[in-house]
């Protein structure tokens, strides 16, 4: 047994010591010492090195799963051009926040647009994706309200939205149109919307302030023609809280660019700010300031030209009128006004050229608008006592009959400019009214200046009816017979002629000599004057000697008196 373990050991010993590496052999000093038993490290399965791409593995899993979850829906936006837009570097902000960024830009299939998507973050997706919203590219912009987006030089262009107020229920929406123009009003501002009615738009633009009182209190937002294309209808926004001071008889006029005018008060200019003036605006005030009613939203209200035309009284709805001109109407334009009494009616608004088939001769059809309600009172009593409804017609009927016509005149002697007049004539000849033609035919009467120059024509037509011909071949005759008359006198009075004034001048000598100084009919004369004159004296002291004794006519002198003293 002994042996056979010791040469067990041995031989696990000799397996043992060929397996392990051979050491080198103790030093002759270590003999007899006893050897060191050398056990070696058991190997391990497992290693270190693989928790490296185990954690990186984890980690990329992590961002996977974090990605998808903060990754919403992909939406398509469609622009004229992709301008400033990059695959992978622009970005969709809504109220200056990231929440999504461009994927892809492609060009539509008919290449009228570019077509933009865009990847949206889960939490972006919530409100963007609904009807309503609207994107817009932001880029540096220089228009009426400002600068905008200069911080896009910088930071590059990026793709803005606005989101309307969601609802619930509402269904995803994924397609989008795109905006050329950044909206003058985002969702959710706080003001009112009001639409205004214009002839045109004149010098208005998206953008143009709206002023009470001189401050601004809101902005243009839009602006497009009506269902009939007869009026344009202009969206304004007031802002919150001076949206209230829109009520139901505010008034709204065009204080756009410089308003100038010549009347007897002088020379009146009116400007707005100079922002109004350069790129036009709007003005409204109120009629009735106790009037504290808010207008509803979307109201409708008419945009005057002036102040002074918003602020009138209101006109009612106007009837049309047709007045047949047979002279000229230079000078007679569209706009001009109606005038009766130097209250303006109404206006022109068509001029035409007709032909009086019944007459053969053309005349001039001019097309205009009453406003019976400027007549005042006696509209308003006509109102209450006509029943038939067509008041105007009513009234017209009434002045016609009474001598009303509408006659063209004069308004500046510079330009040439013309109106219509409505006039009363007494002695004009009574015509035939329709009252119940559409439009009303409003008889016409020639101007002063046509019936003068018809008086003219006639006068010169009665003149050229005169034979001159024939008064001068007269004239002629009568001169030749003058001639030979003068002729005959020269040769057979004459003579006489000088005779005869021969013996006066010969007469005129002897009554010279007659009457000149010494000569004896003046020395008759002389003493025949003198005795006159003596005779004069004795009458005189007798007159005044009866005078004095009256009696002596019948007595005779009184004694006293012995002899009268010439």
């Amino acid at each position: 047994m002994t042996d056979h373990n010791t040469d067990s050991g041995a031989s696990k010993g000799a397996s043992s010591d060929s397996d392990m590496p051979k050491r080198p052999a103790a030093p002759e000093s270590t003999a007899g010492l006893r050897q060191p038993e050398v056990k070696p490290r058991r190997e391990t399965r497992f290693s270190w090195i693989w928790l490296v791409p185990l954690v990186a593995a984890i980690v990329g899993a992590s961002l996977l799963v974090r990605n998808w979850m903060h990754t919403g829906p992909t939406i398509t936006i469609s622009f004229e051009s992709a301008d400033g837009l990059e695959v992978g570097q622009t970005k969709v902000r809504y109220k200056d926040v990231v929440i999504g960024l461009v994927t892809d830009i492609r060009v539509a299939s008919d290449r009228s647009r570019v077509l933009v998507d865009a990847e949206l973050n889960r939490e972006g997706a919530t409100y963007v994706t609904q009807e309503g919203a609207r994107f817009w590219v932001v880029r540096p912009r220089l228009g009426i309200s400002g600068v905008s987006g200069l911080g896009t030089l910088l930071s590059g262009a990026y793709i803005s939205v606005d989101a309307a107020e969601s609802k619930n229920g509402d269904e995803p929406v994924y397609e989008f149109t795109g905006l050329e123009k950044p909206p003058e009003i985002t969702s959710g501002r706080p003001g009112t919307r009001f639409t205004l009615l214009a002839a045109d738009l004149g010098s208005l633009e998206i953008g143009s302030p709206v002023y009470y009182r001189r401050i601004q209190v809101g902005r243009v937002i839009g602006y497009d023609l009506d269902e009939g294309g007869r009026a344009v209808a202009i969206q304004i926004f007031i802002d919150g809280p001076n949206d209230k001071f829109v009520t139901s008889d505010t008034r709204f006029w065009n204080a756009s660019g410089i308003n100038l005018s010549l009347n007897a008060d002088g020379f009146n200019v009116q400007t707005g700010s100079l922002v109004s003036v350069m790129a036009g605006g709007i003005a409204f005030a109120s009629v009735d300031e106790d009037n504290v009613t808010a207008a509803e939203p979307d109201s409708r209200f008419k945009l005057a030209s002036t102040q002074s035309q918003a602020m009138a009284d209101p006109d009612g709805p106007p009837f049309s009128i047709q007045m047949h001109f047979r002279q000229s109407i230079r000078g007679l334009k569209v706009g001009a006004p109606i005038d009766f009494r130097g209250l303006e009616l109404g206006r022109v608004v068509d001029i035409d050229l007709e032909f009086d088939s019944k007459n053969k001769q053309f005349y001039a059809l001019v097309k205009g608008e009453l406003y019976p309600m400027r007549f005042g009172a006696a509209y308003e009593n006509l109102v209450k006592q006509d029943a038939s409804g067509n008041t105007g017609a009513s009234l017209m009927t009434i002045m016609v009959k009474n001598g009303l016509r509408a006659q063209m005149r004069t308004a500046n002697l510079l330009t040439g400019q013309q109106y219509v007049a409505l006039e009363f004539f007494p002695d004009a000849k009574p015509v035939a009214f329709n009252r119940d033609a559409v439009p009303l035919i409003m008889p016409t009467i020639a101007g002063d200046f046509d019936r003068l120059q018809q008086q003219i024509s006639s006068i010169v037509t009665k003149i050229d009816a005169i034979p001159f011909d024939g008064i001068s071949n007269d004239l002629r005759v009568s001169l030749k017979s003058v001639t030979k008359l003068v002729d005959g006198l020269d040769g057979k009075v004459a003579p006489q002629v000088n005779a005869m004034l021969k013996a006066a001048q010969k007469s005129l000598g002897s009554i010279d000599k007659l009457l000149a100084e010494g000569s004896p009919m003046n020395d008759n004369m002389d003493r025949t004057l003198r005795e006159i004159s003596t005779a004069a004296k004795s009458l005189r002291a007798l007159a005044d000697y009866l005078q004095t004794h009256p009696t002596a006519l019948l007595r005779g002198p009184s004694r006293d008196v012995l002899s009268v003293t010439p």
